[in-house]
């Protein structure tokens, strides 16, 4: 049995509320977009996933970013987990992430986390990501029980939850 009901769509194109900014499915030909961006917020981002995801590495070549990306857009394809990125209007810049996974730990039916680049934290922008996201989720995904980490449950308690069966 699959997390996600047999007949479900994903989303392709989601607008940001109060902003000229869209969410849509990662690609591996968003490298150029995405490399920079990651890697010019790397050291806030590593203190929020790197303790659960080992993400993102200092040393993270861009090579090993497209892979990662490739990689993405496999899962996203197959339904198995997805990655949204969150571009401008002309999708000439990569300005942060949504993933939604089938759960890790108990207690979830998905699991959702998202960030920014550095230059949008704390901002308007960040606030109507922030307000978007669980929106979107409660009104376009099949969950019931779906987990924002590091928003409604940190990543320490989330690492401290059993593992999902």
């Amino acid at each position: 049995m699959s997390w996600l009901p047999d007949a479900f769509v994903h989303p392709v194109h989601v607008p940001v509320p109060g902003t000229a900014l869209h969410l849509r499915p990662i690609r591996e030909a968003d490298c150029a977009l995405d490399y920079p961006a990651v890697m010019g917020s790397q050291e806030r981002l590593w203190e929020i996933f790197g303790p659960a995801w080992s993400w993102p590495s200092e040393t993270m070549t861009y090579e090993a970013n497209r892979a990662d990306l490739l990689r993405h857009e496999k899962e996203i394809a197959a339904h198995q987990s997805f990655n949204y990125a969150l571009l401008d209007e002309a999708e000439t810049a990569l300005l942060g992430c949504v993933y939604i996974d089938p759960p890790e730990r108990a207690g979830a039916d998905g699991e959702v986390a998202w960030w920014v680049v550095d230059d949008l934290v704390g901002g308007d922008v960040e606030r109507a990501f922030d307000a978007l996201v669980p929106q979107w989720i409660a009104v376009d995904w099949p969950f019931q029980r779906p987990r924002y980490l590091g928003r409604d449950i940190t990543w320490q308690d989330w690492l401290a939850l059993p593992r999902a069966t």
